[in-house]
Order: structure tokens, then sequence, then C-alpha cells
């Protein structure tokens, strides 16, 4: 069987193949997977198409939008602030950015941003798409608006100001830029393509995405419904990531531009306890705090049972079959990519691809959270592969 690009161990040549039968499927337009394991890249494949026709193969630099992703890459970028102690997770955000304080806020605090339980989780109207792109005015409106929830009570999914926010704090005490300190202190020393506002050097890389089909979903009848507020505040189309100003912005809650190696690569750093090839970003006692649960039970913005740590989302069979219990951390971007952590294999596996795909969650009418049937496959291959 015609297989795969890329290297691979040879107990994951049944991966490249499903890899491959998924592009000539259709089930994939193209798309990477990358596995480490302590400290060696046992899987790093790709196959299939980057340009929209069909002409342009996927190539071993081909990089994307891969949306929330970027949250486990801004978090990261803060725990390295964190580990240095210029952030404290269980300080008020005021003490940073005492702005952040109007408004009932003063008792919101960082480890409530990092674990989406801060009360926060999308700007109050009026907002707009444009309001994203304009650093200063969007974090002045986060910083003046009211919680809709008790802040640390339960989790609501930042879905894309979680980066404004977090990335605020970091800005305050490092001086620099999300984008800039990921590239700075976490991308640069782990020699990583992955990008937190792009540079017009690497457009010619950069595969578009397929906007998904949008699946039937609930209707809203309460215009103050958590949910309801975080989806249209501001509500974003798919097709936006495609768009020059998305790929030059810095948005950290969702504009990140990679491939699955370059996410393994950094997201490495979690499931090998701080430390990659001798560049140590964490100490252990930092990674460990990722495994503090903020919440666990219906998440208020996505209507699912979830477990939110410290920056990462904890196992939950019922919003992520294919991540097994244990020490394990692990989220997604809208349309499929994904990236898991597990401490305790010292493993990381990523998927990122150009074909957005939106599925239910069994059962429900909900949009499932993370994944899809395709990553549901891959994993369960890579399991075999390593049992």
């Amino acid at each position: 069987m015609t297989t795969a690009a890329g290297t691979f161990d040879d107990r994951f040549a049944p991966l490249a193949d499903l890899l491959h039968q998924h592009v000539s499927d259709g089930v994939e337009r193209g798309a990477s997977l990358c596995v480490v394991q302590d400290g060696e890249v046992l899987v790093d494949i790709w196959d299939g198409w980057s340009d929209l026709e069909g002409t342009v193969p996927w190539e071993r630099d081909t990089i994307v939008p891969v949306w929330s992703i970027s949250k486990v890459m801004t978090n990261l970028a803060a725990l390295v602030a964190v580990d240095r102690g210029l952030i404290d997770l269980d300080e008020p955000v005021a003490t940073y950015w005492p702005e952040f304080a109007a408004a009932g806020k003063q008792d919101v605090t960082v480890g409530h941003l990092l674990g989406h339980t801060s009360g926060v989780s999308g700007w109050a109207q009026p907002v707009t798409v444009d309001d994203l792109y304009d650093w200063d005015v969007a974090t002045s409106k986060l910083a003046a608006q009211p919680p809709w929830w008790t802040p640390g009570t339960a989790s609501g999914y930042h879905l894309l100001d979680q980066g404004h926010l977090v990335g605020e704090v970091v800005r305050r005490v490092t001086g620099s830029s999300l984008g800039t300190w990921f590239a700075d202190e976490v991308a640069a020393p782990l020699d990583a393509d992955f990008h937190i506002g792009l540079d017009a050097v690497h457009d010619q890389r950069v595969s578009p995405l397929t906007p998904p089909r949008p699946p039937e979903i609930e209707r809203f009848d309460d215009p103050d419904d958590v949910a309801l507020r975080t989806l249209t505040g501001p509500f974003l189309r798919a097709s936006e990531c495609n768009s020059e100003r998305w790929r030059r912005a810095e948005i950290p809650a969702a504009n990140g531009h990679g491939n699955a190696r370059s996410i393994a690569r950094v997201q490495s750093v979690v499931s090998h306890g701080g430390e990659v090839d001798g560049v140590r970003l964490l100490a252990a006692e930092t990674v460990e705090r990722i495994f503090e649960v903020r919440a666990s039970g219906i998440d208020r913005v996505l209507g699912l049972p979830l477990t939110f740590g410290t920056g990462w989302a904890l196992p939950d069979a019922d919003s992520m079959p294919s991540v097994r219990p244990g020490r394990r951390c692990f989220w997604g971007g809208l349309g499929g990519s994904v990236v898991v952590n597990d401490v305790e294999q010292r493993l990381t596996i990523a998927y990122a691809m150009n074909r957005m795909v939106m599925e239910h969650s069994p059962g429900t009418r909900t949009i499932r959270p993370c994944g899809d049937s395709r990553f549901d496959a891959y994993a369960e291959v890579i399991d075999e592969a390593l049992a």
C-alpha cells in the first residue's frame, strides 16, 4: 500500500497507511501526525494537499492555522513566566494589571484565567471582530466588564479572549507581547516552527483551511445565556483564519500556526517533565500545577462535561473518549487539530489538518469540544502500536 510521507517506527506503519487512506477517501485534504516518546520522534508523517485545488502537495514544512491549539501554547508561555517568578498563579490578575479589578473582578486570579473559570469568557457587547485585532481596545474592554458568573465556581470556555487575558498579564510583567514572548522564550530555544503572529516570509508555506459544514445546534432563547454571549462576543466566521490580517495579528487564543511536528515539539515540554533535549523551560513542580483541577462539570459555554486543569483539559470520558484516564492533559483546535500529553508515558501526540470537521458529541446536539472521529481512529492505532 502507498503510505504517507515522512518517517516512522515500523510499529506505526498502520498509522501511516491510515492517514494515506483518509486522504485517498477524501476524509482528509491534508494532514500531519507526530508522536514523541521519551525524547524520540517515533512518528513524523504527512500526506495530502496543501492548496484548495488539490494540486500542491502537503510538504514537510507546511503549516496550518490550528485555532485553539494556540491556547495551550499561550498557557505554556505563561507558565514559563510563572516558573521564573514573574507571575504567581494564585495572585489576583489585578496585581499585574490593575485596571482588571474593575466591575467586581478584583478577586479573579491568574489561575482562573488559565482554567477558564474567570467569568470572563468573551467580550461584552458592543464588540466587533475588528476589535480583536486592536490589542489595546480588546484588553481595555475586558478590563472594564463584569464577570458573567462568580469566578472560580465553574468553567466557561474562554473561546477567543483567553489569549488576550493571559497575554496582557504576560505583557505587563515582561514588556513583550505574548507572541514575542512565545517566540523568544519557547519556540526559539526548542527550534520549533510554531508562530503566534506569522511573518509574511512564511505565507507561502501556509495551507488554508476548508471551513466546516455547520452542524445543527441548539437554539438560545435567553439573550443573557453565557454560551450565547461568548459565541457572539464577537461572532467569528471560520473563514477568517485564511485572511492575511489573521496571520499577521496576535490573537493568542486562536491564531497560532504550525504543524504536528512543531506542536509536538513544544508540548513535549509538558510530557517530559519540563525539559526537552537539554532545554529546560519548566521545573517539574510547575508542570505539576497543570494537573490541579480548576473546574469539573458542565462547561457554561460548551455545554458538555469538562475537567479543566491549569491551561489544559484533563481526561473526561464524555468530552474526549480517545484520551484515556491518567496523568494526561490535552486540547484541540476548531475543526480537528489535537494535542495530547501523557506524563506517565513521557508521550506527546499531535495532529494538524486543513479540512475542518465539526461533529456532535455522541447522543447530543452539542458540538464536540475537541477532536473528531478522524483523531479517534488515529489514537486507536497509536495505542495499539504502543501496547
